[in-house]
């Protein structure tokens, strides 16, 4: 049995309750009283028959209807119960002279009625008569077959309202259709009008010729027929079904009853009672709709009040812990500095004491007056007050010395004496404690780098017997006969390269463009991707990958990866925190961050933005300082760093160099790219590693004697010029060679010097060479035939160091979670801008869709509800590709070094869902209140949350796997498309079936389910309609929203399996 016809034995079991209280003839009526005594006895057996029907039918119900009807009892009673005013049944039984029970239509008819209905619905047919049966056909006729009329069964025949099998003779007494009935066009009987609707008797338009407000017409030659009442109930979609629903502006309380709205109350079409209207929203008389554009900007004012209020208290707060850590670090450097000298004034004290003891008295004399004038104002009036000087802090701690001039106890907080035992974490809770224990190591360098004679010679080898100097586990990497390929172009980028580079050394790698120098860093660190490597790297004289030890190894790429929107101290602290052990102390990650600072020259700018294209920020020079710190912090065995002084002047690479001599002497193993340096500069370094075009080396070895090496070539530096520039200039072409030597035999010379492999391809240089240096050998060749040897004892893994290079305990998941959730907090309240920006365009959308696509009742507000789909997938799909695609760079460079992905994902993740949760509220604020939908507010903001949430995992797919401006433009295309396919899903064939598993289709149905549960009554057919072509059930609105988050989870787990595995490329 199909849905109507469910309807129908609704409708009709109704009416079988109508024998027991409108079996009334006239005359029993007319003493019975007045209507109003009749109404409380109607009313009891309505209810109590009712409500018996709906117990007994409520499964069937449910079963047959429940795509449209979610609670029978409920929708039951909207449209069919008429016990507030039941006058209009008292006017019928009037009118009908008592025989109303007679001209009620009984199941059959009923069933037949509603059955035919269904059939033209599903056929598209326009036609609203039904097709003939027993009482209206061909050859029968009756009056009561015209639209508006109604006949009754024969008086000596029983109505038999509960007959669903055959539909009995009805056509005698045939008159117009009670007010308050309908009596459909091709059946002789009358169904009651459902709540909402408004159904009094036609009356003649003499000028058109049909009967208003149902646009019949009078059968022609038939002079006594004159217009009935209502003629058909059905959906709103048809033109002939429209004039039944009230009108708007007024409401219908009983189905023959309309009056209309007053000022102050709105009337929705289909209204059964006035609404007042909300404070503040306008309503005038005869209005459909309550204006609410105020209720929208007081939602959106409030909003746009609580985003500012959390915006200035976030600044607020950021900018008061920057003051408090500044203070700190202020007062604790100034602690440390006093410390310090305080030392050094009693060490001379002490000497001076032991060479001359008459002198001890007046320097103690002059400590005295030196200290008690650092002593403050206040502390001398409290002084004053008591009439007893307290003893500063400082003063204390020399008396301490002097009453044992051995013990350093009072100094091992400030300045770490090495006799003292070192403070625990626990110890250093407070941030001035923090601070004064870094700033006291500081000091101690300070003094120890101005000891050693500012890093020449003897200060490094003073600092390098430093017992306080601590160590970093060593990497040794050695490479044999390494060569690099590109993959299908077999090209060369690399070929034949020996050597090694050592812990505690700094080499430098030079070469002209194209020489592959940067190829050659990326494959020390295992980053050649794109290519097929071939020869053999060893680890501490291990074969093993190198990322196995990636936890301790630094890269610092060519180009800039600094986050703009940080200030300096927050990259390096935010690096050192995620790459640092998570058993070090804080102090002492704190120590590592200020002493990186230090030593860089960045104390200026440590609390400047870095900035970015669009913002200006720090200087370039301090920019590439700040790039190669965020390597530094994390404390690295191996330090690789891709020209990290191109862009600096003079004065700023030797302080880097510096800076890095200083790594280089804790045992860290440093190797660079390095153009163009100066002579100064070039000293500075250890080894040198020269490269000719495609990835020849010519020379690796020690600084101090490559110019020996070229010598022996016959390659003599001229005086004034810088050996390195000289060289490149060579291997250029710039400046010619002697006779007898090219620029293709320096490679060859090389490998024949050391014993290496020459290719075959190469070999008719090796004629040439021996031609020309025939019987010829030196002293340097000897050297490097030791080297040689050197080499190959430590390439042997028998002879070589085996130790645990990545044994380093770096945060895990939850607490590197925590580190990124506040970094990304930060950068998006300082992305305040491009957040307003966003917001205005939504506000803007929400009001342009909100006044254009009013809301429809015969399609629930889907017209609306489609472009709102559109437009929110659309800007949050957009606003939402910033959070992965313009940080790829950044991403690459912080997994690479072994950053926790997941860590990264979900903290983007999680102040995305800030805007997920507001973005929602800010279209609504307009849209809803310009669109009016019948749908509450907060049924329409769940949606929207879940929509936003889907979309955003959409949308992060297309960050990651594409292209910014591709990702742009798949995430204009897609909304688009996917929302007209949902659209399509009536017509059939494949459209139907991809539109069920798309996510549009799921936000479109949630909002049409939760609008078209507000229409009751006379909607009930529409409803049931428009539910049954679109393919939607009341029942699925759960189901649509755990689709939408669903489908967003699994958008996040495919975006972030795409981050793991092509975000790293």
């Amino acid at each position: 049995m199909n849905a109507w016809c469910w309807l129908t034995c609704i409708l009709s079991l109704l009416i079988i309750t109508l024998p027991r209280v409108f079996c009334i003839d006239g005359d029993d009526y007319g003493s019975s009283g007045s209507s109003s005594q009749m109404s409380p006895i109607v009313a009891k057996h309505i209810y109590d028959q009712v409500s018996n029907l709906t117990v007994v039918y409520h499964d069937d119900i449910k079963e047959e209807l429940g795509y449209c009807i979610k609670d029978v009892k409920s929708d039951m009673n909207t449209a069919f119960n008429f016990s507030k005013d039941l006058g209009f049944i008292n006017d019928c039984i009037k009118e009908a002279k008592g025989d109303i029970t007679q001209r009620i239509c009984s199941a059959a008819e009923m069933k037949f009625y509603f059955t035919s209905f269904y059939k033209k619905e599903k056929e598209n047919a326009n036609n609203h008569v039904l097709k003939p049966n027993k009482n209206c056909n061909l050859t029968s006729w009756s009056p009561g077959c015209e639209p508006g009329w109604a006949c009754s069964i024969p008086q000596e025949q029983k109505a038999d309202l509960k007959n669903s099998k055959s539909i009995p003779d009805r056509t005698d007494d045939c008159q117009p259709c009670c007010a308050g009935f309908f009596c459909p066009s091709g059946l002789t009987c009358m169904i009651p009008c459902p709540l909402g609707s408004y159904c009094p008797r036609a009356t003649l338009n003499k000028t058109t010729g049909v009967c208003d407000p149902y646009h019949y017409q009078l059968p022609p030659g038939k002079q006594n027929h004159s217009c009935g009442g209502a003629d058909l109930w059905g959906p709103i979609t048809m033109n002939a079904a429209k004039n039944l629903f009230c009108s708007e502006g007024y409401y219908c309380p009983t189905t023959a009853k309309k009056n209309s709205c007053q000022k102050g109350h709105f009337c929705r079409k289909g209204s059964v009672a006035q609404k007042a209207c909300f404070k503040m929203s306008t309503c005038n008389a005869n209005t459909t709709n309550q204006n609410m554009h105020y209720y929208g900007l007081l939602v959106f004012g409030v909003v746009a009040l609580i985003l500012i209020i959390i915006y200035n208290c976030s600044d607020q707060v950021l900018s008061t812990r920057h003051a408090r850590q500044a203070k700190s670090r202020e007062a604790a450097a100034r602690t440390a500095r006093e410390t310090a000298q305080a030392r050094q004034r009693w060490k001379a004290a002490k000497d001076n004491a032991s060479k001359e003891p008459s002198a001890l008295q007046g320097l103690s004399q002059q400590l005295s007056r030196t200290f008690s004038r650092k002593t403050s104002t206040k502390k001398a009036e409290k002084a004053k007050a008591s009439k007893k000087q307290e003893p500063s802090n400082l003063t204390k701690m020399l008396h301490n010395i002097e009453d044992d001039p051995d013990g350093h106890e009072d100094f091992h907080v400030e300045i770490g004496s090495k006799h003292s035992k070192k403070p625990k974490a626990k110890e250093l809770h407070t941030r001035s404690q923090i601070f004064r224990y870094a700033y006291g190591q500081l000091e101690k360098e300070k003094a120890m780098e101005e000891k050693n004679q500012n890093m020449t010679f003897s200060g490094v080898i003073s600092m390098a017997t430093d017992t306080e100097l601590t160590t970093r586990p060593p990497i040794e990497v050695v490479f044999k006969d390494l060569t690099l390929t590109l993959r299908k172009k077999h090209k060369h980028l690399m070929r034949c390269v020996y050597g090694k580079i050592m812990p505690g050394r700094i080499s430098a790698v030079m070469g002209p463009s194209g020489a592959g120098k940067t190829t050659f860093l990326s494959a020390v660190v295992g980053r050649d991707t794109g290519c097929v490597r071939s020869g053999l790297i060893l680890i501490n004289g291990k074969d093993e990958p190198i990322q196995t030890h990636r936890k301790i190894i630094g890269f610092v790429p060519q180009d800039d990866i600094v986050h703009g929107n940080l200030t300096v101290e927050e990259n390096l602290r935010f690096s050192a925190r995620c790459r640092l052990s998570v058993d070090l102390p804080k102090a002492d990650k704190v120590l590592v961050v200020e002493r990186v600072i230090e030593s860089l020259g960045l104390q200026a700018v440590r609390d400047s933005l870095v900035g970015t294209v669009e913002k200006r920020g720090i200087s370039g020079g301090q920019r590439k300082r700040v790039n190669v710190g965020l390597e530094m912090v994390m404390e690295p065995s191996l330090l690789i760093l891709d020209e990290p002084t191109t862009g600096l002047d003079s004065s700023s690479s030797n302080l880097l160099l510096r800076a890095l001599r200083r790594e280089a002497l804790e045992g860290v193993n440093i190797c660079m790219v390095v153009h163009q340096p100066s002579y100064a500069l070039y000293k500075m370094f250890d080894d040198f590693i020269l490269l000719a075009k495609g990835g020849l080396t010519v020379y690796h070895g020690s600084v101090k004697k490559v110019e020996e090496y070229f010598a022996d070539l016959g390659i003599v530096v001229p005086d004034r010029v810088n050996p390195p520039d000289h060289f490149i200039d060579l291997l250029e072409g710039v400046v010619k060679l002697g006779p007898g030597l090219t620029v293709e035999q320096l490679p060859i010379r090389w490998m024949l010097r050391n014993g290496y492999s020459v290719p075959p391809d190469m070999m008719h240089y090796c004629d040439e060479i021996a031609a020309s240096s025939a019987g010829s050998d030196s002293a340097a060749g000897e050297m490097w035939k030791d080297t040689k040897h050197n080499m190959q004892i430590n390439q042997s893994p028998e002879n070589s160091r085996s130790s645990d290079m990545s044994n380093r305990v770096t945060p895990g998941v939850v607490r590197q979670y925590r580190y990124f959730l506040g970094r990304v907090g930060k950068q998006r309240l300082r992305e305040a801008r491009s957040q307003a920006a966003d917001f205005l365009i939504l506000l803007l959308a929400g009001a342009c869709l909100g006044t254009l696509a009013k809301s429809s009742d015969e399609e629930f507000g889907a017209l609306g509800y489609t472009y709102t789909i559109i437009a929110v997938s659309l800007l949050c799909k957009i606003s939402a590709l910033r959070s992965f695609a313009l940080d790829k760079l950044h991403y690459k460079r912080e997994s690479s070094s072994g950053m926790n992905s997941l860590s990264y994902f979900l903290a983007k993740d999680t102040v995305d869902l800030f805007n997920t949760v507001v973005k929602p509220v800010v279209y609504l604020s307009m849209f809803y209140f310009f669109n009016s939908p019948r749908s509450s507010f907060g049924y329409n903001y769940i949606i929207l949350l879940c929509l936003v949430y889907c979309v955003t995992g959409v949308a992060y797919i297309f960050a990651i796997f594409l292209d910014f401006s591709q990702a742009q433009l798949w995430c204009v295309l897609l909304p688009v498309v996917l929302t007209l396919i949902s659209n399509q899903s009536k017509e059939g064939g494949i459209s139907r079936v991809v539109a069920k598993y798309i996510y549009p289709t799921w936000a479109l149905e949630a909002f049409v389910i939760a609008n078209a549960e507000r229409y009751n009554g006379v909607y009930l057919m529409t409803r049931c309609t428009y539910l049954k072509e679109m393919d939607y059930n009341l029942n699925d609105f759960t189901l649509c929203l755990v689709l939408l988050a669903v489908f967003g989870v699994f958008c996040r787990i495919v975006a972030f399996i795409c981050l793991t595995r092509v975000g790293k490329k």
